[in-house]
């Protein structure tokens, strides 16, 4: 049976509009987005490749415009994500254009992967993806990922706050439960950082995939390192004493009423995925649930929070 295609959306801004646009255009779909913002080119390049040569080609791209890159499978209506993103925008006073066409998978990956190049996170990693080379970085351990369509590049804003969180409070004893693992970035940096286990759980057989597969990359298997499928109240038990989720807000809400059973009393809970405007929502979960805020973080409008059991 001929392969169905994909719908690329690609939605057009201004640069000045494009963490707000992002931020939008990233509540449609949990994978497959990219975006190109040519703006800050020069510099990001020198601050990760410590080179100022750069392609004549990407040095003509327009650097008042950026496109986002949404990807909608087969069996969703792109006509749908297309509304919500064009109400959105225009609810912001964000001027945009909207296209839409066909795109096979390998293709779309191959485009995405364009865009992904290593980048320092924190202080001790750097995320490699595993089609780069790359040399060793001022001593940082080197996470090399494939993603795949799981979310999780360390890209995202709230991917890289729970890694820079995450180096705070691992150490040689933690035992890790990654909640909503997607391509296993988190339980896998905390092993590379030191953990002493990790166990990684997602409701999507691919990620569930794709997380070992990027556990082998990085030399990570059972019983160190074990990802399953299925809801966190199906297939996890016992205690951990450092739980992380990079989810959603409703999801986490909903995650505050179980993860009090599975965390040490002394252990810490770090949420991702958490758009500001949820943040008064999100803490009087917490507190309805027994925890109490330790650290909060912020990037371009995501928030993140490292937890414990309240006294």
């Amino acid at each position: 049976m001929e392969e169905q295609s994909w719908s690329e959306i690609s939605v057009f801004v201004k640069t000045e509009d494009i963490e707000t646009a992002g931020s939008i255009a990233n509540m449609v779909v949990p994978y497959g987005i990219y975006i190109e913002d040519y703006s800050a080119l020069e510099e990001e390049t020198w601050q990760i490749a410590h080179i100022d040569l750069i392609e004549e080609e990407l040095l003509k791209k327009d650097k008042t415009k950026a496109i986002i890159h949404v990807y909608v499978n087969p069996h969703e209506n792109p006509l749908e994500a297309v509304s919500f993103i064009r109400e959105r925008l225009e609810a912001q006073g964000i001027e945009n254009e909207i296209k839409i066409s066909d795109c096979k998978t390998e293709d779309w990956v191959n485009n995405w992967k364009q865009y992904f190049h290593p980048m320092p996170i924190g202080k001790k990693l750097l995320i490699k993806p595993t089609w780069e080379s790359c040399e060793e970085y001022e001593n940082r351990k080197i996470l090399h990922i494939e993603p795949g369509l799981a979310f999780g590049t360390g890209s995202h804003p709230t991917t890289r706050l729970c890694l820079e969180t995450l180096e705070n409070y691992v150490g040689e004893k933690s035992t890790v439960l990654d909640i909503g693992c997607g391509s296993g970035i988190l339980s896998i940096a905390c092993l590379l950082l030191g953990a002493k286990s990790a166990v990684g759980v997602d409701i999507d057989s691919l990620a569930v995939k794709t997380a070992k597969e990027n556990g082998a990359e990085n030399g990570f298997a059972e019983p160190r390192f074990c990802v399953f499928q299925g809801n966190l109240s199906d297939c996890v038990s016992g205690k951990y004493n450092l739980i992380v989720a990079n989810i959603v807000a409703d999801i986490i809400m909903e995650f505050n009423k179980e993860v009090g059973s599975l965390l040490t009393d002394d252990g810490v809970y770090i949420t991702g995925g958490i758009i500001d405007t949820r943040e008064d929502e999100v803490l009087y979960s917490f507190a309805q649930n027994g925890f109490e805020v330790i650290e909060r973080k912020e990037e371009k409008g995501w928030l993140v929070f490292a937890c414990r059991k309240a006294k």
